[in-house]
């Protein structure tokens, strides 16, 4: 079986700040990216596992975790796994860097 790789831009690299929260939509999916002071860029869902949510973007980020805004969540951003004593984990997805441009590839 081969399996196709599809390279969606996203985002200007440049224009990415560090440490804050953007949202962007691929079909029905809200992505959240996070640049960190070390360059490297995050995909995360953009939906705290909470049953009542929360939208990740709009999170407290530091280190390399983002806090749910709602209910102060801390989720890790490069596998999305809660933290205990919370429990949950959001969908992550690769990224890529390419000409400036941020890619999601799905």
């Amino acid at each position: 079986m081969i399996e196709t790789i599809t390279r969606i831009p996203v985002a200007n690299y440049s224009n990415l700040k560090e440490r804050a929260g953007y949202s962007i939509k691929i079909a029905d999916k809200e992505i959240a990216l996070f640049k960190q002071s070390n360059g490297k860029v995050y995909a995360l869902e953009n939906r705290s596992p909470h049953p009542k949510g929360g939208v990740l973007s709009e999170g407290l980020v530091s280190g390399l975790y983002v806090y749910c805004p709602l209910y102060d969540w801390k989720i890790s951003l490069a596998d999305g796994k809660v933290q205990a004593p919370d429990q949950g984990q959001v969908q992550t997805f690769q990224v890529e860097i390419k000409d400036d441009i941020v890619f999601i590839v799905l």
